[in-house]
């Protein structure tokens, strides 16, 4: 089974005239992009992780599965198809209704003689906007983007022998 989960890639003003010039220097300077937006990567996964476990729940079970990724620019992936909880659901089955939120319950807490439960699985639905994935994705974006940028000049300058 493919992996399966939330990915999020943080917008960067001016990232593809930067990954063109790459395309241009050798491919050592591709390799140390990579292992700069992997670090990078890593501080907002730390972030993430720290939020989810701030939300509690079902969040707090998927922090656990939060993982920056290789890639030239910055990615944070979360979910996957690792057994999480008591009822060993895999994650993707939590991690929507816990970023999202439901207005319905789901599951065995869909049962009928649950009904009469005041309490509530997830918390309520908010749409696009997220409980903790990607609002904290979101409030780092600029920095991330700033210090990305920075490495990228670094790069470009060390390969293109531009002092």
């Amino acid at each position: 089974m493919a992996k399966q989960g939330l990915t999020v890639n943080l917008y960067i003003q001016g990232l593809r005239p930067t990954l063109a010039a790459f395309r241009e220097l050798p491919k050592d300077a591709n390799t140390e992009l990579r292992q700069r937006s992997r670090e990078l990567s890593e501080t907002l996964a730390t972030r993430i992780q720290a939020a989810a476990q701030a939300e509690g729940g079902q969040a707090a079970l998927l922090a656990r599965t939060v993982r920056a990724q290789r890639d030239r620019v910055p990615v944070v992936q979360a979910g996957g198809t690792r057994k999480l909880g008591r009822h060993r659901a895999p994650a993707w089955a939590l991690l929507f209704a816990s970023e999202f939120g439901m207005n319905r319950r789901s599951g065995w807490y869909a049962a009928t003689r649950y009904g009469g439960s005041a309490g509530r699985q997830y918390p309520p639905h908010s749409g696009q906007s997220g409980y903790w994935f990607f609002p904290t994705a979101r409030a780092f974006e600029p920095e991330m983007g700033r210090q990305w940028r920075q490495a990228a000049d670094v790069i470009i300058r060390k390969f293109a022998g531009v002092a």
